[in-house]
């Protein structure tokens, strides 16, 4: 299916989001964090801003939903522009209807989960989801370390995904650098979010491309 690089704007300058969108056009997703203060201790953007957003971006945004009540809300942001919609699975009543509703609208079905929260849970309805994020940092804050000993979840899921013979995605967020790429792409991931690694970089277009190509080189497929 190849590597994704996803960049996320939580690194950006906000006071010029659109300019920071411009300088990661090469990359695959513009990865978009929606905090509600209540789910995780921060607050940064909502519907009206990444409805803009996504009529700006050159990349199709990939809104990922860090917020309590996604069984309503979810929908309304794939209703606002965004092509794939990310819920914690620790916030959902009931995430097989949260992905039902998000695919019927037309945009990409995924579901997060917490550095400490078990996969096994969505081993049996796998198929219902287009994508699964595996954080590996504590959700909430930009550039914390990366957690390895969530790397096994990370292969479970792709051992179940291709047991099943569905082309699931599976996305990291947190710490991805190039030191850490192989580790998660050898595990199964294949959708890269990465912060501090891209915007903190002299030349952003180049270390998107350095990222994409360190994962291909180790990639399973």
């Amino acid at each position: 299916m190849g590597i994704q690089i996803a960049p996320s704007i939580l690194s950006a300058d906000f006071a010029n989001l659109e300019r920071d969108i411009t300088r990661v056009a090469s990359a695959d997703w513009l990865h978009v964090d929606v905090m509600d203060g209540h789910f995780v201790p921060n607050l940064t953007l909502g519907l009206p801003v990444l409805e803009r957003l996504a009529e700006v971006s050159p990349l199709p945004v990939d809104a990922h939903l860090m917020i309590e009540n996604p069984d309503h809300w979810a929908p309304r942001y794939a209703e606002a522009g965004a092509t794939s919609v990310t819920f914690h699975l620790e916030a959902a009543e009931d995430p097989v209807r949260i992905a039902k509703d998000l695919r019927a609208l037309g945009a990409r079905a995924s579901v997060a989960v917490r550095p400490g929260t078990p996969v096994d849970s969505l081993l049996d309805v796998l198929r219902e989801f287009d994508m699964v994020l595996v954080m590996t940092v504590e959700p909430g804050f930009g550039g914390q370390a990366f957690m390895p000993e969530t790397m096994p979840k990370v292969t479970a899921l792709r051992e179940h995904a291709t047991r099943l013979g569905h082309s699931l995605r599976i996305e990291v967020d947190g710490g991805v650098a190039r030191d850490t790429v192989p580790t998660v792409v050898e595990a199964g991931a294949d959708v890269l979010v990465a912060g501090s690694a891209i915007y903190g970089a002299d030349d952003v277009a180049g270390e998107i491309a350095a990222l994409r190509a360190l994962g291909e080189r180790h990639s399973r497929a």
